[in-house]
Formats: C-alpha cells, structure tokens, sequence
C-alpha cells in the first residue's frame, strides 16, 4: 500500500467516524415529572383547590389518584359520564375546563370527570385553583385510563360513557367552548 493510499482510507476512517458521531440518536422517552414539593404544600394546593370530592371507587375499575385528597381510587367505566384528559400544558385544555365546569352545574348534567396526563399532580392543583374548575378530578399518572379507552397522545381528548358502558370519543366538536355542546354531545 502506497502513502497515497494510506492517506485516502486515513481520511475515509476519518470522515465515517465523524458521520457516526453527528447522527442523530432516538432518545429514549424521559419519566414523567415528579414533584419536588414537600408534602404539606400538596396538602395547601388541595385546600386551595377545593375539589368536590371523587366518586368512590369500583371494582374492576383503573387505579388512578384523587386529586382532591390524595386517595387512589378505581375509576369505573360505568356511565353516563364524560371524561375529559387534559394536562396543564395544553391551552386548549385550559379553555375547556371552565366550560365543562359550567355545564357540571346544570340539572340534570352528566358527571364529569377531568383527568390529567402528562404534568405533574401539584401543577394540575395550581390550575384548577386558578381557574376555578372544582369538579371531582383524578391524576392518572401511570396513563392506564388512557391506554384503557384507547385515547390519542393529542390533547384535550373527551370521552363519553354510556350507562350501558360503552365509551366512545367526542369528536364533534374536538373541543367544547360553550356548556350547550356538551350538552348536545351527551344526549
């Protein structure tokens, strides 16, 4: 092998190895946030937050946690009820949680019950209180409720639950802004 040679796999050698170095790697998905508050501040977001309390739990149904107390509950599938995934980042979410806090209220409306993904347990605290939404809201940390009703990654995602138990998605309208199509979606 000549010098000249020599030097072109040199520079070969040279330039996989950087090719190699500058490819982008998939990175594995990061561990949803933990809280790094101490334990009675969760207990002041609670109060302050002044959640109805949840519904007790069945059997059968997914683990998930009260937000009002801090208790894990079985959520049942067992309607009517809607059931609406928000999180705290999502600003379309954080419009339609005031809607669905005024249809709550009416006579006659179907349960609701907010449920948030992806954040943590003590932000979701902060924007209720903030907002003023008091409806009995679980934490599904783990997303077994999501996985369970097969519910997209794409937020806010609602969910109405029959009393014979079948769940189907509301997709019309994707997203509430006014108490009268949640109304409309239930019937």
């Amino acid at each position: 092998m000549n010098n000249r040679t020599r030097w072109l796999v040199l520079v070969l050698v040279l330039g996989v190895a950087g090719v190699v170095a500058l490819w982008p790697r998939d990175k594995s998905p990061e561990p949803p946030p933990t809280s790094t508050r101490p334990t009675q501040d969760v207990a002041a977001l609670r109060a302050q937050a002044q959640l109805r309390a949840c519904v007790p739990g069945s059997e059968g149904g997914v683990d998930v946690t009260c937000l009002g107390d801090g208790t894990r509950t079985a959520l049942a599938l067992k309607g009517p009820m809607l059931i609406n995934f928000w999180a705290t980042w999502c600003q379309p979410c954080q419009e339609e949680l005031p809607v669905l806090e005024t249809y709550a209220k009416q006579p006659g409306a179907v349960p609701v019950v907010p449920v948030l993904v992806e954040s943590r347990e003590t932000d979701g605290l902060e924007l209720l209180a903030r907002l003023g939404v008091r409806l009995p809201s679980v934490y599904d940390g783990a997303d077994e409720l999501r996985k369970r009703v097969k519910a997209p990654m794409t937020l806010p995602a609602t969910y109405y639950v029959t009393a014979d138990g079948a769940v189907r998605q509301v997709t019309d309208p994707p997203r509430f802004t006014a108490p009268e199509q949640v109304e409309k979606a239930v019937r």
